[in-house]
This record gives C-alpha cells, sequence and structure tokens, in this order.
C-alpha cells in the first residue's frame, strides 16, 4: 500500500448534524417506499418460491460478505477501503432492484418479496455480519478495535431506520390499499432521488479531500459491484433457479443500499475517507451498472416464462 492511499485512512467526511439528520429521513423515506408496495400476495410468494427466495437471501448474507472479504485481501486496498466494501456488502438491498427487475423482465413479486425480507433479516444480521468480517480482517480489524463498535447500539440504529418507517408504510397499505398504490410510485421516484442527490452532493462537496483517491475507489467498486452481479446470477443458475427469478436474485445480490452503507459510517466511523468514498461511490456506480445490465436484458428477452414481457408491479 502506497502512502498516498494510506493517507485516505485519515480523511474524515465533513458533515452536519442537520445532514445526518436529512440522510436518515431520506433512508426512512425509502423504506417507507418499500413498505408501501409491501402486500400480504408478496409474503406468500415466498412459500411459491422457497428455493428461489433461500438462494437469494443465502447469497446475500453468507456468499457475498464472504466473497467481498477475499477479494479485499487481493486487491490490497488498506483498512478503511476494506472496511467500506465489507459494510456495502452487509447492507440489504434497497427499492432500486426492484425497478432494475421490473425493467429486465424478471419477477417483481420475488423481487419485492427477497427486499422486504432482507431489510428485515438486516437488522440482527448486518452488525454481526459488519463485526464478523471486519473483526478477521487482517486490517480493517485495527479500525474496528479503536472505535470499538457496538453491534447492539448499531442495531438499533438500523432498526429505527428501517422497521418503524417500514411498520408505518405496511400499515398505510393494508388501511388505504387504494391510496398506497396511488402515492407509493411518487414516493419510490422522490426517494431514489433524494438519495442519489445526497450522494452526489457528499462526494462532490469533499471532493478535495478524495480526488487523490478515487480512480483507486472506482476500480475497486466496479470490481466489487461486478462480483456482486456475478454472484447472484451464478449462484440462481448453479442452483437451477428459473431465468424469470434469476434476474431478481441478480439485483437483489449485486443492488445494496449503500445510503443506508453511508449512514452507518457516519454514526459510528465518523465519516471515514476510505468508508465514505466506498459507499458514496457504489451508490452512483450500481445505479449505472444495474440500468446498463437491465436495458440488455430487457432487449434480449426471455426473463417472463410465459410471454417474454416485463411484468406489471405486484403481479407474481
Amino acid at each position: 500500500m502506497t502512502p498516498t492511499l494510506a493517507a485516505i485512512d485519515d480523511v474524515r467526511l465533513n458533515f452536519d448534524e442537520s445532514s445526518l439528520l436529512v440522510l436518515g429521513f431520506v433512508l426512512a423515506f425509502i423504506m417507507f417506499g418499500i413498505a408501501l408496495d409491501t402486500r400480504p400476495a408478496d409474503f406468500r410468494a415466498v412459500a411459491r418460491e422457497p428455493k428461489a427466495m433461500t438462494v437469494g437471501i443465502l447469497a446475500q448474507f453468507i456468499a457475498l460478505p464472504a466473497i467481498t472479504f477475499t477479494l479485499t485481501l487481493i486487491l490490497g486496498v488498506g483498512p478503511s477501503i476494506a472496511l467500506g466494501m465489507i459494510l456495502i456488502a452487509c447492507c440489504p438491498p434497497g427499492n432500486v432492484s426492484n425497478i432494475l427487475t421490473y425493467r429486465s423482465g424478471g419477477n417483481v413479486a420475488l423481487s419485492v418479496s427477497m427486499t422486504v425480507i432482507s431489510n428485515l433479516l438486516a437488522i440482527f444480521l448486518m452488525p454481526l455480519n459488519i463485526a464478523f468480517w471486519g473483526g478477521i480482517h487482517p486490517e480493517a480489524s485495527q479500525i474496528l478495535t479503536a472505535i470499538e463498535l457496538d453491534a447492539v447500539e448499531m442495531l438499533l440504529d438500523i432498526a429505527i431506520v428501517i422497521a418503524i418507517p417500514f411498520a408505518l408504510g405496511i400499515s398505510i397499505a393494508h388501511r388505504f390499499p387504494a391510496f398506497a398504490a396511488k402515492v407509493q410510485p411518487t414516493v419510490k421516484r422522490i426517494s431514489l432521488l433524494a438519495l442519489v442527490a445526497f450522494i452526489v452532493i457528499a462526494l462532490f462537496g469533499n471532493f478535495e479531500n478524495f480526488k487523490d483517491y478515487f480512480l483507486v475507489v472506482l476500480v475497486a467498486v466496479v470490481i466489487h459491484d461486478t462480483l456482486a452481479l456475478g454472484l447472484g446470477y451464478g449462484i440462481a443458475a448453479g442452483f437451477k433457479v428459473s431465468e424469470y427469478n434469476r434476474r431478481p436474485i441478480t439485483f437483489e445480490v449485486g443492488v445494496r443500499n449503500a445510503g443506508l452503507g453511508l449512514g452507518i459510517i457516519f454514526s459510528f466511523f465518523d465519516g471515514l475517507g476510505g468508508m465514505a468514498m466506498v459507499a458514496g461511490v457504489w451508490g452512483i456506480w450500481d445505479i449505472i451498472a444495474g440500468l446498463g445490465l437491465s436495458s440488455w436484458w430487457a432487449r434480449r428477452g426471455g426473463g417472463r416464462p410465459d410471454s417474454g414481457r416485463a411484468p406489471e408491479p405486484g403481479e407474481a
């Protein structure tokens, strides 16, 4: 590791308390939007597609962090970048994966179900995964030791961002389904645009701190994201999951909630440079790569088994 790369571990993202409150609200709004689009039928889809659901969940919470851990050792990116990559791999997907699945002609009901279940599981599994994989990393463990990461406190923070807005959203969707169906597309669009805007402002507002490291982080993120997308599709293919279900699994594994990652980095790692830059670059590149892949799949066809057309939102 060169001295220039080592210096990124001393860089801190410049953000005040009001900015953190805005980020927290955006993340909660994203989860609220997911919940508005959740119906009992989505959970019943889990019973109809047990193999696809199981494969996707295991790939997210076991295979991806393990492969990410190995990738950080191979790339030799240094402590804070390595921990940032591990943290992103431990994040659940956001509703971007549902949009990309819809564009690609994949199983939207499965995608929504996986997003919901993954986010609920992440309340408990994300802190444990970060503590475990970061703790055994030969370099990233130094950061965890220095900050004395409290997995219980992180669990509570994640629960606030995920569980409360989800409970509110699903309650509204159950009591006022027509209203939820009407406002949900707008909520999703606004929350996605707000998250992208926040990430872009964060990066450009701190660009002087990061300009010497941008290319290194971009290369690491591109490799990491490509590996994550490939893992999702490859593991689904290996378990002989249908093409219709491989596409949502690909995006559920390959698309991570980088905004949630940023929130954790601000709250528990004091905006640590390498971690913050990985999350910020991932949040932008993830969407670019996902749109490219979903567009290619849409042109290629072969997703929906009966007609080849992309399913309507919520359609099984």
